[in-house]
């Protein structure tokens, strides 16, 4: 049997597959079945910056309404601004502590930020109850045009910092593909001190139901279509920064967890597949890559990680080619 052994953030983990934040990975009874299942590791479905600064207004304003508890210059704001944070953030820390009793898999905390705010403190907090790594989960929609693409970038490393600032344990940011200059922003991110980047987010789109003329959703779970992205800029980066790469978008079977690992990424993150199979597909993706890698005659991973990154293949160029020519001209 291959020996599937990976290094991620520092941690040793048993294989390179990772479960995704999402909302398969906020409950005890599931991260026990991941971990039974034979996952790697586990990331706990984020806690959202934004949702909680919502929540707080949304409770002051009704505050303001009501004359018996709010006042002007009392302490009312400063009471629900407070209670809201620390309900939120009291459930996601006794996930992590009783997580960790649990299982013996790294578990890894997540923060869906927007701002550099105070409250990215609370990472202090999560060290301390076991997590052993945090996945710092940023996007800055980049619609104003009053800001330059600097401006809209700094915000990642502004919250990286102050977040580093706060903990000793590895930190890891999941970011989109949205930059002027990607490679570059991935290289700033790892000199801001990031032990890792996890490449893409993947995002609620709107679609048009041309029936009901309403604005609608797209799909709520990736297609395995959506991993092409993700492999190019994989392969691009491999080699090019000494920190973790987590794939993570369009992985769908053992064929695309092998890719991953041939294009450079250190682990591969799966979340739509487990909603669709159910979480014993950890036990399928795991036989595929074992009988590839005794069929290729490869016992560890490493012996094949970054194989056909671009550093490494006879044609580096095909991760650049961005147009269709070759397909097209060929159509008769």
């Amino acid at each position: 049997m291959a020996d599937l052994n990976t290094k991620y953030l520092g941690l040793n983990l048993r294989n390179p597959i990772v479960a995704a934040s999402s909302g398969l990975t906020d409950s005890l009874k599931n991260i026990v079945e991941l971990d039974r299942n034979g996952v790697g590791a586990v990331v706990l479905k984020s806690i959202f910056e934004e949702q909680i600064l919502l929540e707080a207004d949304y409770r002051i304003k009704q505050a303001q309404k009501d004359e018996m508890t709010y006042a002007d210059y009392s302490e009312t704001l400063d009471y629900i601004d407070v209670h809201v944070k620390e309900k939120e953030l009291t459930g996601y820390l006794n996930l992590i502590q009783s997580a960790k009793e649990k299982t013996d898999i790294p578990i890894i905390a997540s923060i869906n930020a927007i701002t550099g705010m105070e409250w990215t403190s609370f990472a202090r907090e999560i060290e301390q109850a076991g997590a052993d790594a945090l996945e710092l989960n940023i996007f800055v929609m980049p619609f104003n045009q009053d800001k330059e693409c600097g401006d809209n970038e700094n915000v990642y490393y502004d919250i990286l910092k102050k977040v580093k600032e706060q903990v000793k344990l590895p930190v890891s940011v999941k970011i989109s593909p949205y930059f002027s200059n990607l490679g570059k922003v991935i290289k700033n991110l790892e000199a801001n001190g990031a032990e890792g980047v996890v490449l893409f987010n993947r995002f609620a789109n709107p679609d048009i139901d041309i029936h009901t003329m309403k604005v609608t959703p797209t799909d709520v779970l990736s297609h395995a279509s959506d991993m092409g992205n993700v492999l190019r800029w994989m392969a691009i980066m491999h080699q090019r920064v000494n920190m973790s790469l987590a794939a993570s978008t369009g992985i769908h079977d053992g064929e695309a967890v092998i890719k991953q690992l041939l294009a450079g990424a250190t682990v591969v993150q799966v979340a739509s597949a487990f909603y669709q199979h159910g979480l014993t597909y950890v036990l399928d993706l795991l036989k595929f890559v074992d009988e590839w890698m005794e069929g290729k005659g490869f016992n560890y991973v490493d012996q094949f990680r970054g194989k056909l990154s671009q550093a490494s293949t006879e044609n580096p160029d095909v991760y650049e080619r961005m147009q269709f020519m070759k397909y097209f001209s060929d159509i008769k």
